[in-house]
């Protein structure tokens, strides 16, 4: 990773959640902005090691379902026959990720699970919505999808140390 300043608008962000504690001392130091439209997602991934065990995200805008799954296991796929199971059939449970919440995703949610978001323009609430008793929308209905931008903010131990000149004379700071 190549460190670069934080715009001052997403260091509020960064600044509140590392006083949280949750990044074992450290300060978040990187973040990631996308934005998800209806019918938009992303396909069951894993974050991997490059960044601390611990993952937060703010969901602006829209709801999202957040889905979890078993993730298919190299080492026995011929004990469990996982190259077989289908998606739906390797997923555990949603979240439902409400207009300005906090998502924290560590320990075996972040190293046991997969997690990704349906490509869908509705998503329906149903019991498999692990936190539906903890949020404000009511339990057998429907959600219409709008546009969701999440701020996913993490902190990142190896980063580089030195400064780049990349094209044109543009420095990178140093960190």
């Amino acid at each position: 990773m190549v460190p670069e300043k934080l715009p001052a608008w997403l260091r509020v962000y960064t600044e509140k959640i590392s006083s949280l504690g949750v990044f074992g001392g450290n300060s978040a130091n990187h973040v990631l902005v996308n934005e998800y439209k209806a019918g938009e997602g992303i396909m069951p991934h894993e974050d991997g090691p490059l960044y601390y065990p611990t993952v937060t995200t703010i969901s602006l805008g829209a709801h999202i379902l957040l889905d979890f799954y078993l993730p298919v296991d190299q080492e026995s796929l011929e004990e469990q026959h996982q190259v077989n199971k289908t998606e739906e059939q390797r997923h555990v449970f949603s979240l439902l990720l409400e207009p300005r919440s906090l998502l924290l995703l560590r320990e075996d949610l972040y190293t046991s699970y997969l997690h990704g978001i349906r490509p869908v323009t509705c998503d329906a609430l149903s019991p498999r919505v692990a936190n539906l008793e903890h949020c404000h929308a009511h339990p057998d209905h429907m959600l219409q999808r709008g546009t969701r931008v999440s701020l996913t903010i993490r902190y990142v131990p190896k980063v580089l140390k030195t400064s780049l000149f990349l094209g044109k004379g543009r420095k990178l700071r140093e960190m």
